[in-house]
């Protein structure tokens, strides 16, 4: 069966049920439900592609994704060289009605189309054209139907607006600009005498208020509010109150004890039933989802909802989806609210429009607040449709408890004189926040630089939280400097949280050029923390550590460890002895795979309530003392898990003795070779080659031939000047080869030892190094010839000076992959792999030779992995710097900036490197085994 049958299958059983509960609304859906389930309509595109022509398209869509029309990033506008598409697009469709809906009131409700819209029914217009291309709006349709006979719709659809001020707010933005009846098209049949409006206000302590709006008052009325719980429990009794003819406007009032009021943490919801009656008649009957929960801004202090003070953590979501536009499915908006409360955010802003109805459906149900947003990127509505939209976007979203707070526009997308729509229609009476602006006793001022303000933010006088902050741009931004910004901001009483910049990269899938081609418009749209399909970049491991809502105190961790840790609580509105939490130590081998479990357990949760801090104790049993990693769990009350901790039991040095046991198999005497310009080492199967100029590697070879790794040792990061090589066999019979140099590392010692390993020591940093973006020593390796690399350390994605956190060590393997964060939308592979990388213990580089196995005795060491090709379209400082070697191991990394700020411009841990030595200080040399042999 298609899904026109389908849904006609569906619409003859509402009118079944209907005539017998005739008191409550229809719904009848004219197209589908969501992007997922679709009716196709009749099509006329005006221009562009497949136009002038009637074809058929599926409602609802954006125009552009199914073939028709022109593609516009909403930049275009001032590009003389770019055409912007200005097509309308035409819709038909039939639809019986039954001649059971004479005498009842019939709306035609569009959820959503892009923009100003004429709606006929059978030829007659239906009313005066909808302009703005976010909204719900409606017709009363009843005099214009044919009941009992086949209708006919038509739908004219202007992509761009003959108002001005609608072009300026919603087309000439920072994103995708696309046509089309995208959100549902249905049908509301009401009584005769019904209730047009059904506001409520449900407050925390289980009071409320519903304002009800009825479209006749010709004799007198009674409305009773009931309340039931989602299995269907009455709770309570009903209340009820009087309405007297000729009032089109009552208010209902009451209370209900034993409530849960609605969070985040605990997203409780009811359903509240609100019957019209005249008599004991039910003339119309009602139901909506609600929660209960109490908003307040308190002026120079901060946000507080059911009485608790909030700090949102949350991120800007456009609504978007590549292959589909701005038409989703609830598959999709079930999707990024699971990702977004995996990585612990508990908010999200809706920019720069409203969203769909499901969306807050979804976020009321699984938890989140939301901040709804009226139209206005950087330009704002003007005083004619902007009261109009702001109403329609109460209307649509005034009853999700989800929805605390109205964004009147984005960075200057407002005009002032328009606000007072807010409080004349919302009778919660939310917050209105202006973002960028301080402005109604919140500061919500955009990309702070790390120092900002005078007089603001943490030095200023009123609740601060900025609306857009750490613009991601391919991989930076977002997680990497959020560690710096949130502590810095934590230490203000003010702190009310703050939204990243931004979910996904918005690259739609162009289907006007041959093949498949993802389109970010250059670096617009690539800012996410998620790729188009939702492919997780390395800072959401980082923000979902950062904004963990259980957090570890530091802790080191050895084998005498006396198993304490402190855990404090950054939860809102829940309890730690709500959680629940594992431990588990290990054993690792050179596979992920291999790892072996050696104690486990759970710990009793600690009673620490939200701001916190409790020290729960674990009964190790001496499990350490085998053990290379311990792990720590925290699994929210709902099952899912918080984050996973894990740190090294053993130092580096400690791991590579027990590797070395085992790979250090055999002994063959060493023969040495020279030549003018070299001398060559061999043993057993293994033949090395050095310069004796600078003691670099010029070949390696072993039994099955070629090891292409050469050109090192280079110091790197710092002017290096080698002033002399010698080389020799100690009395083990082991070759040595010691390089001197002026500066840092002065003295560099290759040993070759019997068993065919190869050992490098670099002697500590005892020079002082300022500003320097890296210091360590480098090699070369072909990059075409590596196919991926197994290591023990930080992973799996690569890491950034100021993005360390989210990474955790243990044994990780990753397949070479050439992804260029937020660009490589056709051949998108993460983790990416090549960067830097943290907290090497060993690596075995896989390639199309044979394998190379790298232990390092240096603990906190970086290991760099090749060079990220550079993005095409950089900006600020999302390209960092890179050693010229093609490995490298490193003391020091840099940091990454943002879209608009360079590192210089963020928090300490994006600082350049600084280092000098006292006499005496005992510094940690860099001691590296290279296992050439191939095995």
């Amino acid at each position: 069966m298609n899904k026109s049958n389908l849904l006609f299958l569906i619409s003859i059983l509402v009118f079944a049920f209907s005539e017998v509960f005739s008191q409550k609304t229809e719904i009848v859906y004219l197209s589908g439900t969501d992007a997922d389930n679709t009716v196709d309509w009749d099509f006329y595109c005006t221009d562009g592609r497949n136009s002038e022509t009637w074809a058929k398209i599926p409602v609802p869509s954006n125009w552009e994704l199914q073939g028709f029309g022109t593609y516009n990033y909403g930049h275009d506008w001032s590009n003389k060289d770019i055409k912007l598409g200005k097509e309308h697009g035409l819709y038909k469709r039939e639809f019986e009605v039954p001649r059971s809906w004479k005498g009842k009131t019939t709306n035609i409700v569009f959820d959503g189309s892009m923009t100003d819209t004429k709606v006929k029914i059978n030829g007659k217009s239906a009313g005066v054209i909808h302009q703005g291309g976010f909204y719900r709006f409606k017709y009363d349709i009843s005099k214009l139907l044919k009941y009992g006979q086949t209708n006919l719709l038509e739908v004219d659809v202007a992509k761009h607006s003959a108002n001005e001020s609608i072009n300026r707010a919603e087309r000439q933005a920072d994103f995708w600009i696309f046509g089309g009846i995208y959100r549902p098209v249905f049908l509301e049949v009401l009584p005769e005498i019904h209730m047009s409006r059904t506001a409520i206000d449900p407050k925390a302590d289980g009071s409320f208020n519903v304002l009800i709006n009825l479209n006749e008052s010709i004799s007198d009325l009674s409305a009773t509010v009931e309340l039931f719980d989602l299995e269907g429990n009455q709770i309570g009794s009903a209340v009820q109150a009087e309405i007297e003819k000729g009032n089109d406007e009552a208010r209902v009032s009451g209370k209900f004890d034993n409530i849960k009021a609605w969070n985040p943490e605990w997203p409780t919801l009811y359903n509240m039933k609100i019957l019209l009656k005249k008599g004991s008649d039910v003339l119309h009957e009602v139901t909506e989802r609600i929660g209960f929960r109490t908003v307040e801004l308190r002026k120079h202090d901060g946000f507080y909802i059911n009485g608790e003070k909030v700090v949102f953590k949350g991120v800007n979501r456009h609504s978007f989806w590549p292959e589909t536009g701005r038409a989703l499915s609830d598959r999709n908006h079930i999707m990024d609210i699971e990702l977004m409360k995996e990585m612990n955010m508990n908010a999200v802003r809706s920019s720069h429009y409203p969203p769909d109805k499901r969306f807050l459906d979804l976020c009321d149900s699984l938890g989140l607040f939301v901040l709804d947003e009226v139209t206005g990127w950087q330009q704002g509505y003007d005083t004619v449709v902007g009261p109009k939209l702001i109403k329609e976007t109460i209307l649509k979203d005034e009853n999700h408890p989800s929805v605390v707070i109205w964004d009147h526009g984005n960075e200057g997308g407002w005009d002032f004189r328009n606000e007072k729509t807010f409080p004349g229609y919302d009778i919660q009476h939310r917050p209105i926040i202006y973002p960028w602006l301080l402005r109604n006793g919140v500061d919500t001022h955009h990309y702070p630089e790390f120092e900002y303000a005078i007089g603001r933010y943490i030095f200023g006088n009123d609740p601060f939280m900025p609306t857009e902050f750490l613009h991601g741009l391919y991989d930076g931004g977002h997680g990497a400097g959020l560690e710096d910004f949130w502590r810095n901001y934590q230490t203000s009483p003010l702190h009310a949280g703050g939204f990243l910049w931004v979910l996904v990269d918005e690259a739609v899938l162009r289907t006007d050029n041959p093949g498949t081609v993802f389109d970010g418009d250059g670096n617009h749209a690539p800012d996410g923390i998620l790729g188009p399909h939702r492919e997780k970049e390395g800072s959401f491991y980082t923000i979902k550590e950062i904004w963990s809502p259980v957090q570890v105190e530091p802790v080191a961790i050895v084998k005498s460890w006396n198993g304490r840790l402190f855990l404090s609580n950054k939860y809102i509105y829940t309890n730690l002895n709500q959680c629940s939490f594992k431990w588990e130590a290990v054993k690792t081998g050179l596979n992920p795979d291999e790892e072996k479990q050696v104690g486990s357990g759970t710990i009793k949760s600690p009673d620490a309530k939200p701001g916190e801090t409790a020290q729960v104790e674990i009964e190790l049993n001496n499990a350490l003392q085998q053990a290379d990693l311990f792990r720590f769990t925290a699994i929210d009350p709902h099952g899912a898990e918080v984050y996973t901790w894990s740190w090294p039991v053993v130092q580096p040095k400690d791991k590579a003795k027990e590797l070395l046991a085992e790979l250090n198999a055999g002994t063959s005497e060493i023969s040495i070779q020279e030549t003018e310009e070299t001398v060559t080492a061999s043993v057993a199967d293994v033949i090395i080659e050095f310069s004796k100029k600078d003691g670099t590697l010029l070949s390696v070879k072993n039994g099955k031939g070629n090891v292409s790794f050469t050109g090192g040792p280079v110091a790197t990061g710092v002017e290096y000047e080698v002033t002399g090589t010698n080389w020799n066999m100690d009395n083990e019979g082991n070759f040595r080869f010691e390089i001197t140099s002026k500066r840092y590392p002065r003295k560099m010692t290759w040993t070759l030892e019997k068993s065919g390993l190869l050992k490098l020591d670099a002697n500590p940093l005892r020079d002082g190094v300022f500003d320097v973006d890296f210091v360590g020593i480098s090699f070369n390796y072909p990059e075409t010839k590596c196919t991926g690399v197994k290591w023990m350390g930080r992973g799996p994605y690569r890491v950034w000076k100021n993005r360390l956190k989210g990474s955790e060590i243990d044994v990780w393997e990753k397949d070479y992959n050439n992804t260029i964060t937020g660009e490589s939308f056709n051949n998108m592979v993460y983790p990416e792999f090549k960067g830097y990388h943290g907290n090497l213990f060993w690596a075995t580089l896989e390639t199309t030779e044979s394998p190379i196995t790298i232990i390092s005795e240096t603990p906190n060491l970086y290991f760099q992995l090749f060079k990220p090709a550079k993005p095409e379209h950089v900006a600020g400082g999302t390209f960092p710097a890179f050693p010229e070697g093609d490995i490298s191991f490193l003391y020091e990394i840099p940091a990454i900036g943002t879209k608009f700020f360079r590192r210089d411009r963020l928090g300490p841990t994006a600082k350049k490197g600084m280092f000098f030595e006292r006499w005496g200080d005992d510094s940690y040399p860099i001691k590296l085994w290279f296992d050439f042999r191939g095995n």
